[in-house]
């Protein structure tokens, strides 16, 4: 009953007795790789040794090593049936067959193999460029986060095209016969291909880098976004509010919208606070005390001035503006809040009164008229 054959799998017939063997070698090496990685972890606290860096990469390898011995042990374990096939035979049987094209398991290894070592590849050369990073003084979290990228996508490509070569499909006749599928896929993707082009200058150009705190203006539509960048892929980017929500916008948006990057430039901003004071009240005290409560906050530059501007003879009062610079800083709208409550002191004391609109109603009695 066990040795029945149940289907077959390449070269091989396999049966229930297969089964069971395949599924025993899984489980085994699963437990065989959590207890290699909890002794190197022991061993390692024992001896005081800190990992990082390029030893996690290999210490990382060496730990997966263990499913591609229990992958070959596994097809090993097939021939218990099969005693006239071998590896190799499996390696190179014909798992599709047409007249332009024939894939055998060995091509499928060499992708898989392929994968992994761009995956090493890069995370070597990831820590290969932070490393010399760090080596400068002048060192940019932004330029590091452009070249990471840029490498991480220029061995991802070359990758791609070496298992393409491993396939043996020629590039040349699956762009020729492909040709009006790409056309379709243009035109049906052409916000995705607009977001991967604009994700692409956004690397190179480098006027908005991970770090950089930016305003959006929504094209006036809403109020402007304050945010810092926080990771740019190759069609979205991500951005945390001070909110401390983090949203992820397409990076057309950060070419076509109008962004302010506060942390290019001067580091200098003027800001301003609105103000409303009752008509009749002492505009050359209110200016006074408007000055005094922006220049006791310790953020605002005392070495440029502070000034205070009649905006506007408005309805319900007379508009004042404050202006004074300072850094243009995350916790901008904080420091702004100091100021307003000390502008609310003030005015209390001298007992300026801040205006409100009203509204008078008259109630007309139909039965007089």
């Amino acid at each position: 009953m066990l040795s029945r054959i149940l289907f077959e799998f390449g070269p091989y017939e396999i049966c229930f007795w297969n089964l069971i063997i395949l599924l025993i070698i899984i489980i085994g090496a699963i437990i065989l790789k959590k207890i290699i990685a909890r002794s190197l972890k022991h061993f390692l606290n024992q001896k005081n040794i800190k990992v990082e860096g390029q030893r996690v990469t290999w210490l990382r390898l060496f730990s997966q090593s263990v499913y591609f011995l229990a992958f070959y042990i596994g097809i090993s374990s097939l021939r218990i049936n099969n005693p006239n096939v071998t590896f190799d035979d499996f390696l190179n049987y014909d798992f599709i067959q047409s007249k332009h094209f024939s894939l055998k398991f060995y091509n499928l290894l060499v992708v898989v193999a392929i994968y992994f070592g761009a995956k090493m590849l890069i995370n070597v050369t990831k820590l290969y460029i932070s490393k010399r990073f760090k080596e400068k003084n002048d060192s940019n979290q932004g330029s590091e986060y452009v070249y990471i990228q840029l490498a991480k996508y220029v061995i991802s490509l070359i990758a791609f095209f070496v298992c393409l070569k491993a396939l043996n499909i020629e590039i040349a006749i699956l762009l020729t016969g492909s040709a009006a599928l790409l056309v379709g896929l243009g035109l049906g993707l052409q916000d995705v291909f607009r977001d991967m082009f604009s994700g692409i200058i956004l690397l190179f150009e480098g006027n908005l880098r991970v770090g950089d705190i930016i305003e959006i203006s929504n094209s006036g539509t809403t109020e402007p976004i304050v945010a810092k960048i926080l990771k740019i892929n190759v069609r979205t980017t991500q951005i945390e509010t001070r909110d401390g929500n983090v949203l992820i916008i397409p990076n057309n948006k950060l070419t076509q919208e109008h962004i302010e990057n506060w942390s290019h430039g001067s580091e200098l901003s003027r800001f301003k606070i609105n103000v409303s004071v009752a008509y009749g009240t002492d505009t050359e005290l209110v200016s006074r005390l408007l000055k005094q409560a922006a220049l006791s906050h310790p953020k605002v530059k005392k070495n440029k001035s502070v000034d205070v501007r009649l905006h506007n003879f408005g309805d319900n009062g007379i508009e004042m503006e404050l202006l004074f610079w300072a850094d243009q800083s995350w916790d901008i709208n904080y420091f702004k809040s100091d100021i307003r409550l000390e502008i609310d002191k003030l005015f209390r004391e001298y007992k300026i009164v801040i205006p409100f609109p009203q509204r008078d109603i008259r109630i007309i009695n139909q039965d007089k008229l």
